[in-house]
């Protein structure tokens, strides 16, 4: 029973995974733009023409999320370091099964964010014995600080940086550079903090699920939904021109090449510095928190607690054999004590030479 409620909470995790970088994008671009609210005659029509750029746009952002949070993660399963890394997996090294690319490759595997996120959840999953849907909803919410910076940093690059100093619509990259050296910091940063609240988020994620049974998707749909209206509130006030980043976006490029006459929204770049801030690291906790789930190899496992292993070990063999030798001494002591018969001893007599003891 035990075991089947795993299974069951793993292929969740894993639909919530697929979620996250389909449906949830999706679904948030649709709530945004498709509605049309006419105030004069109350009414609410849909907006057509931007159905094909919500579903453009929902699956480029998921993809490019996905791809961030393999690539900036460090995932790699454990079938792959077990062959020496991804080229000789996939074949492209003549080196396949080398020991010294296996004993590379494992120890990359283990300094990753991702080998140190999924150490993390096993531990509290066989140790402290926590629920598997409670650790993720708190590393979610545990990753929310982490962002909301994402989204100030490319902004703060973009508008903080003198004119000066940068060539005339290059803040776009310049900003792209500074989010992607903030994601590779963030996400080693996460597994530090994690380790110390985890516990704390989990049961505040827990008194969450008492009030909300979506409370494993609905931080990301909150948090969307709060930083879109924060962002556009924030740019407004102070009075940024980010019409200018329009034709930089990625979905913009697709449609543009497919469907010349497509419509975009003219906000949709805030909805592209929103996606790729919510979307790689929910996307990158979840995978953890699956694989943390799994059994890991013993090469995977803290040094410390193979080192704790050991000792119990050597000090459990010391015990047996001081038990042993006491065992053996009280058997000495008995025979001893009860002693033998006189034939017995006589022929466990030692044969003197010479007849020392003989009379003449």
């Amino acid at each position: 029973m035990v075991k089947r409620a795993i299974i069951i909470k793993r292929v969740l995790l894993a639909s919530t995974v697929v979620a996250q970088i389909t449906v949830a994008p999706i679904i948030l671009f649709a709530l945004t733009y498709l509605p049309e609210i006419d105030t004069g005659t109350a009414t609410i029509g849909i907006r057509t023409e931007l159905i094909y750029w919500v579903l453009v746009a929902g699956l480029s952002y998921g993809i490019i999320s996905i791809c961030l949070a393999l690539i900036m993660g460090g995932f790699r399963p454990f079938f792959v370091s077990n062959q020496g890394g991804w080229l000789p997996f996939l074949r492209l090294s003549r080196r396949v099964n080398d020991p010294e690319l296996i004993d590379r490759a494992r120890m990359s595997s283990f300094v990753s964010p991702y080998g140190k996120m999924i150490r993390l959840v096993n531990k509290r999953i066989t140790d402290e014995e926590d629920d598997l849907m409670s650790i993720h909803g708190g590393l979610q919410l545990l990753a929310i600080p982490m962002q909301v910076i994402l989204i100030a940093v490319p902004l703060a690059i973009m508008e903080g940086v003198p004119e000066t100093i940068i060539k005339p619509n290059r803040a776009f990259e310049l900003g792209m550079a500074g989010y992607v050296i903030a994601l590779w910091i963030g996400f080693r940063i996460q597994p530090v903090i994690s380790s110390h609240l985890v516990g704390i988020a989990s049961m505040f994620r827990n008194v969450v699920w008492r009030v909300s049974r979506l409370s494993w998707i609905l931080p990301i749909f909150l948090y969307w939904v709060f930083a879109r209206l924060f962002l556009s509130i924030s740019l407004d006030w102070l009075g940024v021109d980010y019409s200018k980043w329009h034709e930089m976006q990625l979905e913009s490029v697709i449609l543009h090449s497919i469907a010349p006459d497509a419509n975009i929204p003219s906000t949709a770049i805030l909805d592209y510095i929103v996606a790729i801030s919510v979307l790689p690291v929910a996307t990158f906790t979840t995978i953890s928190v699956l694989g943390g789930s799994l059994k890991i190899p013993e090469w995977m496992n803290d040094k410390e607690l193979e080192l704790e292993s050991l000792r119990g070990k050597e000090l459990g063999q010391t015990n047996l054999d001081n038990e042993e030798i006491h065992n053996s001494d009280n058997k000495i002591e008995e025979q001893i004590l009860i002693g033998d018969d006189d034939e017995d001893f006589d022929e466990r007599m030692i044969d003197l030479p010479f007849n020392l003891f003989d009379s003449d």
